[in-house]
Order: C-alpha cells, then sequence, then structure tokens
C-alpha cells in the first residue's frame, strides 16, 4: 500500500509541475514571444495612458459619442454575463421597452427600425463592437453634438467598419472604442484631448 501511496504521490508531483507549471509557463512565453498585445489584453493607449481595450465593451454616454450595445454586466469585466432572460421574460420587455424608449430620446433626428444590437446585450455582455448600422442609427445625434457634416462622420464610421471574419464568418462591426477615439482625433471638441 506504501509503494502505491508514494507512486500516486509521485505522479501528482509530476503532473502538478507539468500541467500546473511548466505548460502555463510555455504557453505564457509563447503568447509574449508571438503575440504580445494580446496577450497582455489588446490595451488602446492615448497619450501614454490606457484607455480601455480593443476587445472589452465600455460605456459612452455622451451625446458626442457613439453608444455601444447595453450591458447585462455593466460594463464590469469581472462580471462577464448576459441577463440571461428568456423572451418570455417580463423583465426582458421592461428592459427592452427602456432601451427603446432611450435611444428615441437620444437619437429624435433618427427614422425607422432600431438596430437589435443597440436594445440586446452580448452573451458577455461586454461586446466591444456594434454593427455599422447601429453606428449609422447614431450619426446625426454625433454629427449635431460635433458640430460636424453628417457625410463626414459617415465616412469615417464607413472607414473603420469591418466585414465578417475572412469574409464569411460572423458579421460586419465597428468597433466603439476606435470609433469614439477616431471622432475625438477628426473632429475635436474642447473639452476633449
Amino acid at each position: 500500500m506504501w509503494k502505491q501511496l508514494g507512486q500516486a504521490f509521485r505522479m501528482m508531483l509530476l503532473l502538478t509541475l507539468a500541467t500546473g507549471i511548466a505548460y502555463p509557463l510555455l504557453v505564457t512565453g509563447l503568447g509574449q514571444l508571438f503575440f504580445p498585445t494580446q496577450a497582455n489584453g489588446s490595451l488602446v493607449y492615448l497619450h501614454g495612458k490606457v484607455v480601455g481595450s480593443r476587445w472589452i465593451g465600455q460605456e459612452f454616454e455622451a451625446a458626442d459619442y457613439f453608444h455601444p450595445r447595453p450591458s447585462a454586466a455593466g460594463y464590469n469585466p469581472a462580471a462577464s454575463g448576459g441577463s440571461n432572460l428568456g423572451p418570455t421574460s417580463r423583465a426582458l420587455m421592461d428592459r427592452m421597452q427602456k432601451a427603446v424608449a432611450q435611444f428615441l430620446a437620444d437619437n429624435p433626428q433618427f427614422h425607422g427600425p432600431i438596430p437589435s444590437d443597440l436594445l440586446t446585450a452580448s452573451g458577455s455582455g461586454l461586446d466591444p463592437e456594434i454593427s455599422p448600422a447601429s453606428a449609422a442609427a447614431q450619426v446625426a445625434r454625433v454629427a449635431v453634438a460635433r458640430g460636424a457634416e453628417q457625410a463626414r462622420v459617415e465616412a469615417l464610421v464607413r472607414s473603420l467598419a469591418q466585414p465578417p471574419q475572412w469574409g464569411f464568418l460572423g458579421e460586419a462591426r465597428v468597433n466603439v472604442l476606435e470609433l469614439n477615439l477616431a471622432l475625438d482625433r477628426r473632429f475635436p471638441l474642447p473639452h476633449h484631448p
């Protein structure tokens, strides 16, 4: 019995070293070597300071910025997750009605169907991107707030829109943080850098 316990202990120790220490160090080292930006969170810098991550959505509420998808996690990466509310949920219907009312109040110039991704949270609650249709629905508000020509803001959105990955995976999309940073560069306001 002691012999078997000794073998089991040595095997546990070997597997702990291999899978708990060596493998994570190897993967971390390879990530830092070949994909340093991604391995460090795809951070976005402005004037030497981190302003966000390319892959984590954040809240923008000001009229002069494009707004992201709603977040069931309150834009908190530590609380990532969806609401788990089903299509018959009264709470979901109430939240959707509130989102519609807020969108129409924020975008009185917009007429037409509201893109669904402006009303629904993603599965993670932290989706950093919106559809080009969602960005287009907000162009008039942002152009007025920035004192910019609507056509120039539309052109900026088009220039930052990404097609489906490899031409067929997913949907076309626009990263909200990158779009808002581009707005600050192209159409700066006195109170923004």
